[in-house]
């Protein structure tokens, strides 16, 4: 009996084994089901799609138009006291008017297309806007003052994020406004400290302001943005995390990790994209085909934005500090028809894309679902002036004594004055994740209100403000009865920057540059080992050859002109 049971048991046993083996191994050899990259819509929902975005295409290429035929009439009569960014604002607060009026006699609906996306806004919109003002970071002296424009749009942008968002925090806590928690107050905090003084430097630009008050302005308001948008994501990433277990202390070092991780990881990455660019462009000699020169500068352009995107970082930071790279050494490897050409489009495209924001800004206040509450955007519009005193003017007085430019207190006046808000808080609001809608519908509109306040109030008074100031500079201009001239297309339009084109031999540079002995820090290592290694030095063959080349293509351009139908000899000497 035992003999024949055990055969039994070791087979059933064999068999139990057998099954579980291959069970397990059935579990693990199975593949996973493949998900779906995207969602891809056909038949009917991809025709409603398609139909839905071209009207999309053609109402902003629309309000694109009209804002253009408003910028000319403004040159044309000659309204250069009204900066450009103001009258787009008030054209799109009217034009959101008159379509209100519209949908509400039922004669169309367009809330889908006037409502402004976010998402087009960081993709399309913002790059070539950053990109461009980091481009045009090489006049002026910028690299002179890296460490004050550093101080104020890092640790300064961080001072302003801490002083609204804590304040608006205490306040929800009393009762006083409505409860926001720590996280959602410091991100608006972070966004709200995103300055955009386009009609200051505008102003400053006619009035012929110190150029060191102006590059400070400029050059922090860039840093500013990619400061704030990389804060304003530090906490978002917070919020999704779930930190009710965490203490306070480890919340501000998870959120200081997260930070200098995306803004030094950011920055090295569009510095070294900045820097290929340059070796690539040194190297590869693609002067006598300016077409695929061009082409590759504006791959190189976005380039840093797609992969810093791609690897989660900042895209922003990154095409920031890409631009201000290939601003100061591969433009210097570029041929002079491509140089001019780099300047023209990137001035277009960012005017484009500036004018499409603050157009869109002002029909916001029709199209947007709002939540006003009084007290909170009195208190967020204190909050924020106080927050930027906070930044300028003591950190101000600590650069003085590191500085040989004093920043005298009228300088430091204007800079406080100068905060304006723009279109990258608008856009950053709309794209904050925050439960509940109504709180969403609050943050957004208080958004609002706060960049309509200091672009229409702040910016329409700065110019008054800098002439009771500064009344000798006034009164000298009152002597000479110039214009003033806040038209920044205008001014783009009329001038190419000679300064940014490349035209010192190897000797003249070593004349120029690298021979001075007031040189010191960055800007002596820069001249006499970074700049010779990642740009190209011109012969006097590569300067003959530009010259042909430029004055082969006027030549060209001016013969066409004058085979035209109303071209004659006659007509050319009635015009001179």
């Amino acid at each position: 009996m035992a003999e024949e049971e055990f055969p039994n048991t070791t087979h059933e046993s064999f068999n139990v084994t057998l099954h579980t083996t291959l069970v397990v191994t059935t579990k693990l050899v199975l593949p996973t089901p493949a998900k779906p990259i995207l969602p891809v819509q056909t038949g009917e929902q991809a025709q409603q799609e398609e139909q839905s975005s071209g009207m999309t295409i053609f109402f902003s290429l629309l309000v694109l138009a009209i804002c253009i035929i408003l910028v000319h009439l403004l040159i044309r009569y000659r309204l250069h006291f009204l900066p450009e960014s103001v009258a787009v604002v008030s054209l799109g607060i009217l034009m959101g008017a008159v379509i209100k009026i519209i949908e509400f006699k039922k004669l169309a609906n367009w809330k889908e297309e006037e409502m402004f996306r976010p998402n087009m806004f960081f993709l399309l919109l913002l790059p070539p806007i950053i990109f461009e003002s980091g481009y045009s970071l090489h006049k002026g002296n910028f690299f002179q003052n890296i460490g004050s424009i550093t101080l104020f749009a890092v640790f300064g942008t961080a001072i302003s994020a801490f002083v609204v968002g804590g304040g608006i925090y205490f306040l929800g806590q009393a009762d006083v406004i409505s409860k926001l928690n720590m996280t959602d107050s410091f991100a608006f905090g972070s966004l709200i400290s995103a300055v955009d003084p386009v009609a200051t430097i505008a102003i400053f630009n006619a009035l012929h302001v110190d150029p060191v008050l102006n590059m400070l302005v400029f050059g922090e308001s860039i840093l500013n943005d990619a400061v704030s948008i990389v804060l304003t994501n530090t906490a978002e990433g917070l919020t999704r995390k779930n930190m009710s277990d965490v203490s306070g202390w480890q919340t501000f070092l998870q959120a200081l990790d997260y930070f200098l991780k995306m803004f030094f990881g950011s920055a090295a990455l569009g510095t070294l994209t900045g820097l290929i660019s340059a070796l690539v462009l040194k190297h590869i000699d693609l002067r006598k085909t300016p077409s695929l020169e061009f082409g590759m500068m504006i791959i190189f352009a976005y380039l840093p934005y797609g992969l810093a995107e791609g690897i989660s970082l900042s895209g922003i930071m990154a095409i920031l500090f890409s631009g201000i790279v290939m601003s100061h050494y591969t433009h210097h490897n570029l041929s002079p028809v491509t140089q001019i050409l780099m300047q023209q489009t990137l001035r277009t495209v960012a005017f484009l894309c500036e004018t499409c924001v603050f157009a869109f800004l002002g029909l916001s206040i029709f199209s947007f679902p709002h939540k006003f509450e009084i007290s909170f955007v009195i208190w967020c519009i204190v909050l924020v002036l106080f927050g930027r005193a906070v930044n300028i003017f003591p950190l101000s007085y600590l650069l003085n004594f590191f500085r040989d430019h004093k920043i005298t207190p009228k300088m430091m006046f204007i800079m406080w004055f100068s905060g304006l808000r723009g279109a990258i808080p608008y856009a950053l609001s709309l794209h904050l994740d925050l439960e509940p809608m109504e709180k969403r519908q609050l943050i957004g509109t208080t958004t609002i209100v706060i960049v309509l306040f200091t672009i229409l109030l702040l910016g329409g008074s700065t110019m008054p403000l800098i002439r009771l100031v500064d009344i000798e500079d006034a009164r000298a201009r009152r002597r000479s009865r110039k214009d003033v001239n806040l038209s920044k297309t205008e001014k783009m339009g009329n001038t190419v920057e000679s300064e940014h084109l490349s035209e010192l031999t190897e000797e003249e540079y070593e004349a120029h540059y690298v021979r001075r002995q007031d040189l010191k820090g960055f800007l002596w290592l820069d001249a006499k080992y970074l700049n010779p290694f990642f740009t190209r030095r011109l012969t006097q063959e590569d300067l003959h050859h530009g010259r042909i080349q430029m004055k082969t293509l006027t030549n060209k351009w001016y013969e066409e002109v004058r085979q035209g139908p109303s071209g004659s000899e006659d007509d050319e000497q009635e015009l001179l």
